[in-house]
C-alpha cells in the first residue's frame, strides 16, 4: 500500500481514554443496565454518535455546544436500561461526570500507538478537554511528551489550555507546526464526526474516523475500526 501520511494526530476520548466503566457500570446497574466491560466500551461510542446526530439536528457546529445529555441516554440504552429508566440512569450519571471520569485506558490503541512509534511516525494530541488530558495520559501510561513510561509524542495539545476548541482550525496549530510536514500529509483520528471530521477537514488535515462499531455507517468520511490500520497508512 502507498504510504500516505508522514505524521497522525489523535484525539484522547475515544481514541485513548473513554469514561470509567467500572464507575459508569455502578451507576446503571440499579437502573437494569450491565456491568460487563466490553458492553459499556460499546456504550461510548453510541453515546458520541447520538451527540453528532444532536448537534446535526440543532445545527450546532460542535457537540461541546449542546446538552450531553443525548450522550448519556445513548450510553445507557446502549448498556441495556430499559426505555422506561433510560432518563433517570442518565441522570445518575450526570452526577458522576467530570473531566476526570475519562480514565479509562484502551489497551488496544495503546498498543497501535506503540506500533506508530516503532516505525517512527511523527505523532501529537489534541484534545477538546479540561486541563487535564495530559497528565490522564501520562498517569495512564499511555503517552507523555518526550521519555517516560508511555509512548513518546510530539504534542499533547489540550482545547482548554489553548483556549480554543475543535472543530475551530486554530486548535491543531501548534501540533501542525509541530509536526514539521504538509497538512496533507497529517491524518487525524478522531470518534466524533463533528468535532474531529470537520475539525480535521477546517485545519486541513485528512480525517479518520474511528468507528470501531458501525454507529457512523453511512458518513462522507473515511472511517477506521482500530488504530492499528493506520499502519498500512504510514509504513
Amino acid at each position: 500500500m502507498t504510504k500516505r501520511f508522514d505524521a497522525v494526530l489523535f484525539d484522547a476520548g475515544g481514541i485513548f481514554v473513554i469514561p470509567d466503566p467500572l464507575m459508569t457500570g455502578m451507576v446503571l446497574e440499579p437502573f437494569g443496565g450491565t456491568t460487563n466491560l466490553s458492553t459499556l466500551v460499546r456504550s461510548h461510542y453510541a453515546g458520541v454518535a447520538a451527540m453528532d446526530v444532536a448537534s446535526k439536528e440543532q445545527d450546532a457546529t460542535s457537540i461541546e455546544r449542546i446538552s450531553w445529555s443525548s450522550y448519556r441516554q445513548a450510553y445507557a440504552r446502549q448498556a441495556g436500561v430499559p426505555d422506561a429508566q433510560v432518563v433517570a440512569a442518565a441522570g445518575a450519571l450526570l452526577k458522576v461526570f467530570s473531566a476526570f471520569l475519562w480514565r479509562f485506558p484502551l489497551h488496544e490503541s495503546v498498543a497501535g500507538l506503540w506500533r506508530l512509534h516503532l516505525l517512527g511516525t511523527r505523532m501529537g494530541i489534541v484534545s477538546n478537554a479540561s486541563g487535564q488530558i495530559e497528565r490522564t495520559l501520562a498517569n495512564e501510561n499511555i503517552c507523555q511528551v518526550g521519555e517516560g513510561s508511555g509512548v513518546p509524542v510530539l504534542i499533547i495539545t489540550d482545547s482548554h489550555v489553548v483556549g480554543v476548541a475543535k472543530p475551530e482550525p486554530e486548535v491543531f496549530a501548534a501540533a501542525i507546526d509541530a509536526m514539521d510536514v504538509s497538512r496533507e500529509r497529517i491524518a487525524y483520528v478522531g470518534d466524533s464526526y463533528v468535532n474531529d471530521v470537520c475539525g480535521a477537514r477546517n485545519a486541513g488535515l485528512v480525517p479518520l474516523l474511528l468507528d470501531p462499531y458501525g454507529f457512523h455507517e453511512g458518513a462522507d468520511c473515511e472511517r477506521i475500526t482500530s488504530v492499528h490500520e493506520i499502519i498500512d497508512f504510514v509504513n
